[in-house]
């Protein structure tokens, strides 16, 4: 009986402490923030997150005006929905808002907020954004990588004609279109083909699409200890167990990546021109960021579904994709994929 009243009056007193200081920091806070509806102790403004979230921020603004505060547990979001201000915001004021909030996902799979999509604005991130722009966007290094593109568009051209060579066919274009983007971006990373047909390593590919995938859907979850600090001690939903795991099998994977490149340096690769440059500073080049860096890019598989612009419960609304086509091949494709 005493424990247990022990136990409810040091959980109150952790709750009232906790609320107390909350609410000392919105006082702090009041003075320069936009307008914003009466929040909660603890959880702020999630009562008001209703289905469909757009219309739910849309009746707010008609009521608060077109800038607003929400209080998200310990975060703030500034909601802006005119025009004027989200050009004063992303064009006048871009440098202010250039930083993202670090959230779990970001200090696991993102090896601790290092990556160029999830690092603070700064020397760090402008020294990634320098990097991309010269070792791998530049008109030089694209057109070093002519051929092999050329390769790939030889390889989708094939595979069409092969599905229309008994007259027209119905064909759908984006997870083809996947599958080009995506080796082009592999095969300029780490001289690899890991997606469509042709894929030597059937094994490694099969996992590194299945680490991406995951990896995809972590990065974009939240979890309940992004927004109250105080409950990522417990984990509610696994996810942190899950992140970690998946971290580790990412690691080991792109560690094979680098290591494979240093037996071979005469890969021209984007991991190769990052193992010239780890040469020069090796403390700044360390396989973490080598590692951060391929992490950059987009692989999430596309959904082979249709979909349509009806509303839905999520915060954005779908684009309309069908890209299906009816695909015959030429005469002439027989002789020109022929020589190829």
């Amino acid at each position: 009986m005493e424990s247990t009243l022990l136990y409810s009056v040091l959980l109150f007193a952790f709750f009232l402490v906790l609320s107390i200081n909350l609410l000392l920091r919105t006082r702090k806070q009041r003075k320069n923030l936009p307008p914003s509806p009466l929040s909660l102790p603890i959880i702020g403004h999630f009562h008001l997150l209703k289905q469909p979230i757009h219309r739910t921020l849309e009746a707010l603004s008609q009521k608060y005006g077109p800038v607003f505060s929400l209080k998200f547990g310990s975060r703030l979001a500034i909601i802006v929905s005119s025009p004027s201000g989200v050009e004063e915001c992303l064009v006048k004021k871009d440098i202010v808002f250039a930083n993202r909030p670090h959230v779990l996902s970001g200090r696991i799979l993102n090896y601790n907020n290092t990556t160029m999509g999830t690092a603070d604005y700064g020397d760090h991130w402008r020294n990634l954004r320098r990097i991309s722009a010269i070792e791998i966007f530049s008109s030089t290094r694209l057109n070093a990588f002519l051929g092999m593109r050329k390769d790939e568009v030889k390889l989708l051209l094939s595979r069409l004609y092969r599905v229309s060579i008994h007259g027209f066919a119905k064909v759908e274009l984006r997870p083809l279109l996947f599958d080009l983007t995506s080796n082009i971006m592999m095969k300029m990373i780490a001289g690899k083909r890991y997606y469509g047909e042709g894929v030597h390593e059937v094994d490694k590919a099969r996992e590194f699409r299945e680490m991406m995938e995951e990896f995809i859907h972590y990065f974009g979850a939240a979890t309940a200890g992004d927004f109250l600090p105080f409950l990522q001690w417990f984990d509610l939903n696994g996810y942190v167990n899950k992140m970690d795991r998946l971290s580790k099998r990412m690691d080991v994977f792109l560690q094979g990546l680098i290591d494979e490149h240093r037996v071979d340096r005469n890969r021209n690769t984007m991991i190769s021109h990052f193992l010239t440059l780890q040469e020069s500073q090796p403390e700044y080049y360390t396989d973490e960021i080598i590692k951060g860096h391929v992490l950059c890019f987009e692989w999430k598989r596309v959904s082979e579904k249709e979909i349509d612009m009806a509303e839905f419960t999520t915060i954005t609304i779908c684009k309309a994709e069908p890209l299906v086509v009816m695909c015959k091949g030429r005469p002439i494709l027989d002789i020109v994929l022929s020589r190829a």
